[in-house]
């Protein structure tokens, strides 16, 4: 036990380092991130505190009331950061897969599953919605990408819907800060277990085309790859 202290010690500067440097972040793009947090915990401490005075416990009501205006303020906090952060990431590439990483529990993701030249890129998810292929880059490109990405979910895995989203500002696209939000309401249509198997799918596609063996030496001349052949990461 003696042992563990002093980690545990040096370990509490760390986070609140960690939070210092996050809150600073934030506020360099949300220059209300104080004032809001500080509304946030006041009126919910004032609230559950004049609850105290109206059924006689106001020390019972506000100690409550001080630990769920604490809680209020640190949700608040870690949305308003994600958000600003997910704000500076926006334009920049591989932002979505990023957001993707964030998504939450249940959610597979695969970053760049397809990608074409001009760094357009198309990135997988897998959860309970069923399977969400998510582009970004120049809209009229990822087209392309996204219908042979869609046909060729829908060969291996027909029985799985699948969804598609493209990140951008414009008309029917996806602001990057809404895409973890729009990705969390698709109905979910699948079980664990269906989630599980559809993941073993794709990931055995997956080792199968890295695996799949090339002849070794010059490509003869006029020869071409087949079609769905291994695409660079």
């Amino acid at each position: 036990m003696a042992r563990k202290e002093p980690a545990a010690d040096a370990a509490n500067p760390g986070r609140l380092k960690q939070i210092a440097l996050t809150y600073k972040m934030t506020r360099r793009a949300d220059k209300k991130i104080g004032l809001v947090l500080a509304a946030v915990g006041i009126v919910t401490f004032g609230v559950f505190l004049a609850i105290g005075f109206l059924i006689g416990h106001p020390i019972y009501l506000g100690i409550l009331g001080l630990l769920l205006a604490f809680l209020a303020s640190a949700i608040v906090f870690g949305r308003r950061a994600e958000r600003a952060a997910f704000g500076q990431m926006e334009g920049q590439p591989g932002a979505a897969a990023a957001v993707l990483d964030n998504v939450g529990r249940g959610w597979t993701t695969t970053p760049a599953v397809a990608m074409n030249r001009n760094q357009d890129v198309v990135h997988r998810a897998v959860g309970k919605a069923g399977i969400v292929l998510v582009a970004e880059g120049n809209p009229n490109r990822v087209k392309s990408l996204l219908a042979a990405e869609k046909k060729k979910m829908n060969r291996i895995v027909a029985d799985v819907p699948v969804h598609d989203l493209v990140v951008g500002t414009g008309e029917g696209q996806v602001d990057l800060k809404k895409l973890r939000t729009t990705m969390l309401k698709l109905p979910r249509v699948l079980t664990g277990p269906q989630v599980t198997a559809t993941n073993d799918r794709l990931r055995a596609l997956g080792d199968l085309m890295s695996n799949m063996p090339l002849p070794k030496g010059p490509m003869p001349k006029g020869m071409k790859l087949p079609k769905g052949g291994p695409k660079a990461r």
